[in-house]
């Protein structure tokens, strides 16, 4: 996320300093951004589009995620994972999508690891939630330069998805993940969102 000072509100609501004016930011603030996923097939969506973000800004992927959806065949690991030349070269040439061979060739590889790690630990949510011990990590930030970028468990977290045949999953990129999908809570204590996700 980009970290900025400005602190958005909308009516008596008051959120983290980096959601923008954007409705579609404000949205997937107030009902996706941190609240705890434990089925597989999103936190497989979430993996590849965080993935998808390195070196972007989130609300680049967010305008883009549907066209994902569709041409992805709705982030099904299975169907992804037996993408062939011709798919991958069709993907590569649709305008709509973000066109790096390096994190389209990632997608795939992902979706193969992710499909494996099903298969020896029987689902990705138990494995991927290990890191935190199996439940959110209830941080109380009063400011957004206090919100780390990575921590000793997205450290751990890279290393251990890396040694499974992931790719893209660097320390940032993996604290980014927990953070969407709620393995920790960082909306800043004086966000709407913070009081309501403590209490799940």
């Amino acid at each position: 996320m980009e970290k900025t000072d400005v602190l958005c509100t909308s009516h008596e609501k008051q959120r983290c300093g980096w959601v923008t004016a954007d409705l579609l930011y404000q949205e997937y603030h107030d009902k996706e951004w941190g609240v705890p996923q434990y089925d597989d097939d999103v936190l497989f969506e979430f993996l590849i589009l965080e993935g998808l973000q390195a070196g972007l800004s989130w609300i680049t992927i967010l305008k883009k995620r549907e066209f994902y959806r569709e041409v992805l065949d709705e982030f099904t690991a299975a169907k992804i994972a037996v993408y062939d030349t011709e798919k991958m070269l069709q993907l590569m040439s649709d305008t709509r999508l973000i066109r790096n061979s390096l994190k389209m060739s990632a997608i795939v590889k992902n979706a193969n690891a992710f499909l494996q790690v099903q298969a020896d630990t029987g689902s990705f949510s138990n494995y991927i939630w290990q890191f935190v011990g199996g439940k959110p990590r209830q941080n109380n930030w009063s400011s957004l330069q206090e919100v780390p970028t990575q921590t000793p468990e997205s450290d751990a977290m890279s290393r251990a998805l890396k040694k499974k045949g992931f790719s893209f999953v660097g320390p940032t990129i993996c604290y980014a993940y927990m953070q969407a999908v709620g393995m920790v809570n960082d909306h800043v204590a004086h966000c709407f969102r913070h009081q309501e996700l403590k209490k799940r």
